[in-house]
C-alpha cells in the first residue's frame, strides 16, 4: 500500500501544480474552459511518471501508458478544438458558475480547479496499480481490459467525428444529429467515454489490488450520465433545437445504444 500511496502523492502535486497555472491561464485569456483541455491532457504526464517511479513490467508499463495517452491526448485536442472555436466565448458551465460566484469568481475558480485535479488522481488510482506491478506476463483480464478499451476508443472517435461531419454541413443548421451512432444513442460519445474507463478498470484488475480501481466503473457512469456529461448536454440541445430534440428524446436511447421506438412510446 505504501508505493500506491507515494505513486499518488506525486501524481496530487503535479496535478495541484498544474491547475494552479491553468487558472492563471484562464484569467489571462478570460476562458475557464482551457481546464477541460488540460485536465484530459494531465492524465500523459501522471501515467508516464507513475511508469518512471514504479518497479513495474516494461511490457505492461508500454501498454499502460499507450492506452492512456492515446485516449487522453485524443479528448485534450478534440476539447481543444471546441474551446478555440467557442473563444472568446466562454462555455455556459463556467459563464453560469461566473455569474452566480459574482466578485468572487476568481479565488472560487481556483477551488474549484484544485477541485478538478482530485477528481483526476483519484481517476489514476488503476494507472498507479497497474505500473506497480512486476509479473513478467499479461493476466487475461488486461487483455480484457484493453479490448475494451480499444471498443471504447473507436466509438468514442467514431462518435465525434460523425457530429462533427453533420456540424460542417450548413444545410444540418438547427437540426439534431441521428446519424450513424446517433441513431442509437442520444449521446454515444459518453456512453463510449464510460466504456473506456471500464477498460482501464478491468485492465488494473489483473494486477495485485486490483479491486482499488475498480471504483472509476460507477464513478465515471456518473459524471457522464448524471454529472457534467448527459444533464448539461440534455439541456444545451433543448435550449438550441427545441421541439426537434424532443421529437429526438421521444425515439432514442439517452445513454445506452439501442433500438429506436415509436414516437410518443
Amino acid at each position: 500500500m505504501a508505493p500506491l500511496v507515494s505513486l499518488l502523492l506525486a501524481g496530487l502535486l503535479f496535478l495541484a501544480l498544474l491547475m494552479v497555472v491553468v487558472w492563471l491561464l484562464s484569467l489571462l485569456w478570460h476562458n475557464a474552459g482551457i481546464v477541460d483541455v488540460a485536465w484530459s491532457a494531465a492524465f500523459t504526464p501522471v501515467a508516464a511518471a507513475y511508469v518512471w517511479l514504479a518497479d513495474g513490467w516494461p511490457t505492461r508499463d508500454a501498454l499502460l501508458l499507450a492506452m492512456v495517452t492515446t485516449w487522453s491526448l485524443r479528448l485534450a485536442g478534440h476539447l481543444f478544438v471546441r474551446v478555440k472555436a467557442e473563444h472568446p466565448q466562454e462555455d455556459s458551465r463556467y459563464a453560469a458558475l461566473r455569474a452566480h460566484w459574482g466578485a468572487s469568481a476568481n479565488p472560487r475558480m481556483l477551488l474549484f480547479f484544485q477541485a478538478q485535479a482530485l477528481a483526476a488522481l483519484v481517476l489514476t488510482v488503476p494507472f498507479a496499480i497497474a505500473a506497480l506491478n512486476p509479473t513478467p506476463a499479461l493476466a487475461p483480464l488486461e487483455w480484457i481490459g484493453a479490448l475494451v478499451w480499444a471498443l471504447g476508443l473507436i466509438g468514442e472517435s467514431t462518435a465525434d467525428r460523425q457530429l462533427a461531419r453533420f456540424r460542417h454541413n450548413s444545410a444540418n443548421k438547427g437540426q439534431v444529429c441521428q446519424d450513424g451512432l446517433w441513431h442509437y444513442s442520444r449521446h454515444p460519445n459518453y456512453f463510449f467515454e464510460w466504456v473506456i474507463w471500464c477498460g482501464f478498470g478491468l485492465f488494473a484488475l489483473g494486477s495485485p489490488g486490483g479491486w482499488l480501481g475498480l471504483h472509476v466503473i460507477p464513478l465515471m457512469f456518473y459524471v457522464m450520465r448524471y454529472g457534467t456529461g448527459v444533464p448539461y448536454a440534455e439541456a444545451s440541445s433543448l435550449r438550441s433545437r427545441g421541439d426537434a430534440y424532443r421529437a429526438y428524446q421521444q425515439t432514442t436511447n439517452v445513454f445506452f445504444p439501442g433500438p429506436r421506438r415509436a414516437r410518443g412510446i
